[in-house]
């Protein structure tokens, strides 16, 4: 089963980024985002929509 939710650094090695620049995305509510205790946890989906709003922009 894969992860329902991913640190900041596993989520920036599946979008191929920077952890700064995961959590600049973050900071700007492009990507979703949990905080559960002192984690910060991105849920699977919100790679998804960050993803699918790539595509928006160009067009």
């Amino acid at each position: 089963m894969d992860p329902l939710l991913l640190t900041v650094k596993e989520a920036a090695e599946v979008l191929r980024m920077s952890t700064s620049r995961v959590y600049d995305l973050m900071r700007t509510r492009q990507l979703r985002s949990h905080k559960v205790g002192r984690a910060r946890l991105i849920p699977a989906e919100a790679l998804r929509e960050f993803v699918e709003s790539l595509g928006e922009d160009a067009a």
